[in-house]
C-alpha cells in the first residue's frame, strides 16, 4: 500500500500546483489587483434541535459508498459524471449542529478547544494564508467583533509551520510517512496527519488541497476525514480557485464528500468568481503550471472568508 501512495505521489507532485520545497516559494504577487474585500456574508447558526436542518440553495449530489477504515487499496472507485451543482453551493456553509457530536467526543478525547489545523499546499501556508492574524493587528482591528474573538480564540494557530500545509502537498502525501521529512517533531513511521493531530491535538481542520493530478483522490480524502472524525475533530472542507485538472474533479470531490459525511464546505470557488481571472495569475519561472496562484486581492478573500467560515463552525460547534 506505502507502494502504491508513493508512486501516485511521485506522480502527483509532477503536476502538483505548489513545488517541492526544495524549489523557491512563491513572494509577492506580481498583480497589483486593488485589495477588496468581499461583502460580509449573512449566515444564521441553525438551531439546536433534533431535525437535520436543509442546507440552501438544495443541491443534489449524488453520494459515494461508506468511507474506508484504513488505507485504500485496490482498484480506483468508479466515480460519477461531474456536474455543476457544487459552483451554487454558498460561500460561507450552513453548518449541521451534528458538528457538535464530533466536537464533544474530541473533548473528551483531550482535544485542544483553542486549536486548529490546515491541511494544504503552498497556499495554506502562513505567509499565504492566516498569519496576518498573528502578526498584523492593524488588520486584526478592522474585523468585526465575532471575528476578533474567533482570532483571539485560535491564537498560535493561525501563524504556526505544520507538516500538513507545505509546498507540493496532496492527498497522498498526507498519508505518506516520509513526507514531513522527520521534521515538526514528527515520528518515524507516522504520517503527516497522524503527527499533526498528536502535536497539535487540533479541535478543528480546514482541508484544502491545491491543484494535483491524483487519481485516487477522493479515496485519499475518504480516509483523511474518517481519522479526524474517529478522533474527534471537525472537518471543514474547502474548494478552490483553479481548475488546472480541466474538468474541476477535485472541487467535485469536496462537495460530494461534504454530502456524504455532512461537513461544511467553504466554497471559495464562488467568492473569487467576481474577480478578473477569479484573481489567478502565472508565477514567472513557473509558467508550465499555468495560472494557480492567487494574487492580493484573491488571497484577501481567501483569508477572510476562511476566517468567516471557521467562526461559524466554531460557534456552532460549541454551541455559542
Amino acid at each position: 500500500m506505502k507502494r502504491l501512495i508513493l508512486y501516485s505521489l511521485l506522480f502527483s507532485l509532477i503536476l502538483a500546483a505548489c513545488s517541492p520545497q526544495a524549489l523557491p516559494r512563491p513572494t509577492a504577487s506580481p498583480t497589483n489587483t486593488p485589495s477588496r474585500l468581499v461583502p460580509t456574508p449573512r449566515y444564521d447558526i441553525p438551531p439546536t434541535s433534533t431535525e437535520t436542518p436543509t442546507p440552501s440553495p438544495t443541491v443534489t449530489i449524488t453520494p459515494t459508498s461508506a468511507p474506508p477504515t484504513d488505507t485504500p487499496s485496490g482498484p480506483t472507485e468508479t466515480l460519477e459524471p461531474i456536474t455543476d451543482d457544487w459552483m451554487n453551493l454558498p460561500v460561507i456553509p450552513q453548518v449541521y449542529t451534528s458538528v457538535r457530536d464530533t466536537y464533544l467526543l474530541g473533548q473528551s478525547l483531550g482535544n485542544d478547544p483553542t486549536a486548529f489545523s490546515i491541511f494544504g499546499d503552498c497556499q495554506a501556508r502562513p505567509e499565504e494564508f492566516f498569519g496576518p492574524f498573528e502578526t498584523d493587528p492593524t488588520l486584526v482591528s478592522s474585523l468585526r467583533p465575532d471575528l476578533q474573538e474567533a482570532v483571539q480564540q485560535f491564537q498560535g494557530s493561525f501563524n504556526r509551520e505544520s507538516p500538513t500545509a507545505q509546498d507540493g502537498t496532496t492527498p497522498g502525501a498526507l498519508l505518506w510517512d516520509q513526507w514531513h521529512r522527520g521534521e515538526y517533531g514528527c515520528q518515524s513511521g507516522e504520517t503527516p496527519v497522524s503527527c499533526e493531530l498528536r502535536i497539535h491535538r487540533p479541535s478543528f481542520v480546514i482541508i484544502q488541497i491545491g491543484t494535483h493530478f491524483e487519481s485516487r483522490n477522493r479515496e485519499y480524502l475518504k480516509t483523511i476525514i474518517s481519522q479526524l472524525l474517529l478522533q474527534g475533530v471537525v472537518p471543514i472542507l474547502a474548494t478552490k480557485a483553479d481548475n488546472r485538472e480541466l474538468d474541476n474533479r477535485v472541487n467535485y470531490d469536496m462537495a460530494v464528500l461534504s454530502t456524504q459525511f455532512n461537513l461544511p464546505l467553504w466554497n471559495f470557488w464562488a467568492a473569487v468568481s467576481d474577480l478578473p481571472d477569479r484573481g489567478l495569475y502565472v508565477m514567472p519561472g513557473r509558467e508550465e503550471q499555468g495560472a494557480i496562484y492567487l494574487n492580493d486581492a484573491a488571497k484577501e478573500i481567501h483569508r477572510t472568508t476562511g476566517l468567516e467560515t471557521l467562526n461559524i463552525v466554531w460557534r456552532v460547534a460549541t454551541g455559542r
